[in-house]
């Protein structure tokens, strides 16, 4: 494979021997003539029990829980690797058919449960669809294949065109384009370049019954109905399988600048970052740690830290960072630049998950969505909820990115069981913290998810972020995939394949 995923943690017992965590009594089985069918296609199959095994699992923290004591998440039940579009259409049109649940798959980086496969069935490896297609170097746009991975797509682009997608998530060694497009992630500089679906130009779709749509393409901010593309940006494989991608680049940068300040409350900060954003400055990165965080991340003490890095032309880079500087200095002090190189050289390190729940550390991140009136709000009453909550030990955030309206924080939560290590305190723990934060988003009007996605974790909080507008989603599921097949048990959906509640 020209990608491999990285498990966050190893099974530590046989694949023989490893129980399903997930119960379903729906899970449904593939059987052998579909198998032969799908080989008959040309398409590359595996059963295989450690391809299952692997396949069937993401970074989803709860789940790494469970590997730790010999439980899989789930198991899909066939393997299959298309090589193009016309392979993943004969493939779901054949599977359509049979009433045979797809999980579409690649990186397997998510952090939700979202490349679980509930329902069983087939998972679609994405990965041998991998490239660039074709560079518009006058339009400054570029169409890849869905498999490609972050740095397979950054490196190329900056080797061959000299150019940059701007597109950096902290998942940036583990993921592909087509997992960015699904779950609409963000990268780390999305101040200045915003996130994949302000990126995204056009699709190419195959829908659940092997029919092929093309959205977008015909040029920037086109007025032909609504934007088609933002239907399939973010459907986490329920709608459709994205097999090609239309992103918009960015010349390399050719200056950078750096400066960090510190403040003595992290509502000063965020206060800072609205001001900053209100003059129309967009430096790259602006990021700011609560005094909990900016210990951890920078061994500061009692202060709040704030980070920024700007990048692209020498003029607009000085002005921007002349406001970054101009706001900052009333209520905050600078602090050496040197943290910013800090950060950047520890940004993608994510070790520190399977560290921690090696030793019985239950721990998550939450990151949500909020309008600037009403973040600070949210960042003290989740961070005080949920150090109420029974074994927690650690309640911290930081303001990861910022726009003219809002901006995301991303929650910490660590928690051991204070009567020794049971499973049962782990799953109850993990529940409760994050049903604390959610409630809290979901009371003052905020968004429940900035860029990991929905996938397991979040489903059972759809319906209520969504309102009377989760009938036009399950609409849309009902019309495009009407036999359910596409990610059962996703987005909080119900599509027959299952019928559990899991934490």
């Amino acid at each position: 494979m020209p990608f491999e995923p990285t498990p966050a943690l190893n099974f530590t017992t046989s694949y023989e021997e490893l129980v399903l965590r997930i119960e379903n009594s729906k899970r449904v089985s593939v059987p052998k003539e579909v198998k032969q069918d799908i080989e008959n296609l040309g398409i590359k199959v595996d059963d295989s029990l450690e391809t299952l095994y692997e396949t069937s699992r993401d970074w989803w923290p709860l789940s790494l829980r469970w590997v730790t004591k010999d439980f899989a998440p789930a198991k899909c039940d066939l393997v299959i690797y298309p090589k193009n579009r016309d392979e993943v259409s004969s493939a779901l049109k054949l599977l359509n058919s049979k009433r045979i649940p797809v999980t579409a798959v690649a990186g397997r980086s998510g952090v939700c449960g979202s490349a679980i496969p509930l329902a069983g069935g087939v998972s679609m490896d994405m990965r041998l669809m991998t490239g660039i297609i074709d560079f518009d170097d006058e339009s400054l746009l570029v169409r890849v294949l869905p498999g490609t991975s972050g740095p397979e797509l950054e490196n190329t682009l900056r080797e061959k065109y000299n150019a940059t997608l701007g597109h950096w998530p902290q998942s940036m060694d583990l993921s592909t384009v087509g997992g960015w497009v699904a779950c609409r992630s963000a990268g780390q500089y999305s101040t200045r370049y915003g996130k994949i679906e302000d990126m995204v130009a056009g699709l190419e779709v195959v829908l659940a019954n092997g029919d092929v749509i093309r959205t977008g393409n015909q040029g920037p901010r086109v007025a032909i109905g609504p934007d088609l593309n933002q239907i399939f940006t973010g459907n986490e494989g329920t709608l459709g399988i994205v097999t090609e991608v239309m992103l918009k680049v960015h010349p390399l940068p050719s200056y950078t600048r750096k400066v960090a300040f510190g403040f003595d409350t992290f509502e000063n900060g965020l206060e800072v970052c609205r001001k900053i954003l209100r003059r129309f400055a967009t430096p790259a990165v602006l990021r700011l740690y609560d005094a909990q965080e900016s210990t951890r991340h920078f061994e500061t003490q009692d202060t709040h830290v704030l980070i920024v890095l700007d990048e692209g032309d020498k003029q607009i880079v000085d002005a921007a960072m002349n406001i970054v500087e101009e706001e900052a200095v009333q209520t905050g002090k600078s602090l050496n630049s040197d943290l910013v190189d800090k950060w950047l050289e520890k940004r993608n390190d994510v070790a520190a998950l399977g560290s921690l729940t090696k030793i019985g550390v239950v721990v998550d991140t939450i990151e949500i969505s909020g309008k600037w009136s009403i973040l600070n709000d949210i960042y003290a009453e989740a961070t005080s909820g949920i150090l109420e909550v029974k074994g927690a030990v650690v309640a911290s955030a930081h303001q990861s990115h910022a726009y003219l309206d809002g901006a995301c924080i991303y929650f910490t939560f660590a928690g051991k069981d204070p009567d020794g290590d049971s499973d049962e305190f782990a799953d109850s723990f993990y529940r409760k913290c994050w049903d604390v934060v959610m409630n809290v988003v979901l009371k003052h009007g905020g968004g429940i998810s900035h860029h990991h996605g929905i996938g397991i974790n979040r489903s059972r909080y759809v319906k209520a972020a969504l309102g009377s507008g989760f009938n036009i989603l399950e609409t849309l599921k009902n019309t495009l995939d009407p036999n359910g097949i596409l990610n059962p048990g996703k987005l909080g959906l119900d599509s027959g394949f299952v019928e559990i509640d899991v934490p």
